[in-house]
């Protein structure tokens, strides 16, 4: 069981802008001061130019276009809606903002099996919008897939019976915990697990210092560290410039990869960039616009393809 593939599924966006409906509980949105066109201008620039650089490498990277007849500001975050796994099963999941449910289409599925990918079944947790529980897959989920572990800092997007639940149905350990940023000095939950921790094979990048429970910090590092995973601490000031929001993934003849924005790598110090460099290579991308108004960076940008070859 690998913790990095070599396909991913990545969606240009139409009609990218700041999302209203996200900016409630995404505290890592801003305004530009720009007309809605010029932002998604920008944004697809930033988003053919990071494509172009994964591919560089040799990772595989299946781009659909976004729907124009939907007003889906997000679709560029694929990896909220669906996550796709090596049994060939793929989950399909509640998403908080409205908009965004509209992200979720069943053409993109026919695009993988003509890319020669197998589905084997769908498990479907979208259900439980109706009772306004959410699990935007693995934005609130981080998932170690080599020690069946799956890590969900809690928060309105992640809800802990249906975290439960996704772990009972595809064999995951559940690691649960809060996590906080300080937003005008108040303590508020992170809206993502995505933002503030990353796995990769052989290390972590995460900031601990979110987690303000020491006996839950204490809980997350001994898991990782029973998986023999150097942990590498970033701040909470290097979170906000999506430091934690980083994805391992597999380029020509399996050499391994850490993809993140420009901003994330920017950072970094020599310290850290030294370590992550023992294990991989980074790759990083300006993603300005996308991450200023979005409220995400690289990772959330990457639904990673896990499936079976037909």
């Amino acid at each position: 069981m690998s913790q990095s593939t070599n396909t991913i599924l990545m969606i240009r966006p139409v009609g990218f802008r700041k999302n209203e409906q996200t900016a409630v509980n995404n505290y890592f949105q801003e305004n530009l001061e720009l007309q809605n066109a010029e932002i998604n201008a920008k944004a697809q620039e930033e988003f053919d130019t990071f494509v172009n650089k994964l591919r560089a490498v040799g990772v595989n990277v299946i781009v659909e276009s976004d729907n124009p007849d939907t007003d889906t500001p997000d679709s560029i975050f694929p990896n909220n809606w669906v996550s796709f796994h090596q049994n060939g099963n793929i989950a399909i999941y509640p998403m908080f903002a409205e908009n965004r449910r509209q992200e979720r289409r069943e053409d993109i599925f026919v695009r993988l099996e003509e890319e020669g990918l197998k589905i084997s079944a769908i498990v479907d947790y979208t259900q439980a919008e109706e009772d306004e529980v959410f699990l935007e897959g693995t934005g609130s989920m981080v998932l170690d897939r080599e020690h069946r572990k799956a890590y969900c800092a809690l928060s309105p997007r992640a809800d802990e019976g249906l975290f439960i639940e996704f772990c009972e149905d595809f064999e995951y350990s559940p690691i649960v915990f809060k996590a906080y940023q300080t937003i005008e000095n108040k303590r508020m939950p992170i809206y993502h697990t995505n933002v503030m921790m990353c796995i990769a094979d052989d290390f972590a990048v995460i900031c601990l210092d979110c987690i303000d429970d020491k006996k839950e910090r204490k809980s997350v590092m001994k898991q990782l560290k029973a998986d023999s995973k150097e942990i590498i601490a970033i701040t909470e000031a290097q979170m906000h410039q999506f430091a934690g929001n980083m994805l391992q993934v597999k380029g020509d003849k399996d050499k391994k990869y850490l993809i993140m924005s420009e901003a994330a790598r920017n950072s970094l110090t020599q310290q850290q960039v030294d370590k992550i460099e023992k294990y991989c290579t980074i790759v990083s991308s300006s993603l300005e616009t996308i991450e200023t108004c979005g409220g995400g960076s690289a990772r959330c940008m990457m639904a990673e393809v896990f499936l079976p070859r037909a």
